[in-house]
């Protein structure tokens, strides 16, 4: 067996993903790993999926630079007049081309396939060509820890706003152990709730998706919303909840003081209004 076969070799032993790491951790057992791979294949998608996130979040790191997008904690003695820096920002992109840099160079060194460019796009493009040969490799293990830290860290740069996290239950896709978290932002930053999973990145939806989505988890004929759940889940300030059940005339109930609208009634204007935009 040649040197790239003794690295490469992978056992029919349990997945060291990142998923299957967070069901160990949660006390479930980790799923096997596919034939000669170290990774199932839903640990595998996930670090495809997660290496697709890295130029986005690159580039959005990349406009938070300047400080000015996002607000950032004050620091004994502050930026220098006229120099905003966001630190966080930059160690963000930092650390997205290095860690592509190094796994790319592994590609390159073992598998002989070389880049024409040393861009971040190239870079993450190579290693999702490369998945099932990572997945095979020793190193397995480490590029998907690497890759997952990676999302997380630029995920808190690119969005630091408060979020009140609502935990939902588990993931509604079929075999993924994730659990589902929804994040609700304060109202008035007036952008979408939003539900994630905490196992697969690709598993995400924005808060109105919800709705819909969760007559997988149980069946209900009707469901009536406030006028705040409303403005939450869809990003809009409460002004528009109620001039848009105004001029529609959303269908309404009132219980204990409060009025509540028709989800169909409330879906239909609003999706089309997003459709539109």
């Amino acid at each position: 067996m040649g040197q790239e076969d003794t690295r490469t070799a992978a056992s029919s032993a349990s997945c060291v993903g990142s998923d299957c790491r967070g069901r160990a951790a949660a006390g479930r057992s980790r799923r096997i790993a596919a034939p000669g791979s170290h990774l199932c294949a839903v640990c595998r998608d996930r670090l495809v999926a997660e290496v697709r996130q890295l130029p986005y979040l690159y580039e959005e790191c990349g406009r938070r630079l300047s400080g000015t997008d996002q607000p950032r904690e004050r620091t004994s003695g502050g930026p220098l007049p006229g120099m905003p820096f966001n630190a966080a920002a930059s160690e963000a992109r930092s650390a997205i081309l290095g860690a592509l840099r190094s796994w790319a160079g592994l590609v390159v060194e073992e598998r002989r396939s070389g880049t024409s460019r040393d861009t971040v796009p190239v870079l993450a493009a190579l290693l999702m060509r490369h998945a099932d040969w990572l997945a095979a490799h020793g190193a397995a293990s480490d590029v998907c820890e690497e890759i997952s830290a990676l999302v997380r860290r630029s995920r808190r740069v690119i969005d630091p706003e408060p979020l009140s996290r609502v935990a939902i239950g588990t993931c509604v896709e079929t075999d993924c152990s994730g659990e589902l978290t929804a994040m609700v932002r304060p109202q008035q930053s007036h952008r979408p709730a939003e539900i994630v999973c905490d196992r697969n990145p690709s598993h995400h939806w924005l808060g109105h998706e919800w709705l819909q989505l969760s007559r997988r988890l149980a069946q209900e004929k009707t469901r009536w919303l406030t006028a705040p759940d409303i403005a939450r889940l869809w990003g809009i300030a409460p002004g528009s909840v109620y001039r848009h059940a105004s001029e529609r005339s959303w269908r309404r109930q009132s219980r204990t003081g409060r009025t509540y609208y028709h989800e169909s009634d409330v879906r239909d204007t609003l999706d089309r209004r997003a459709q539109r935009a």
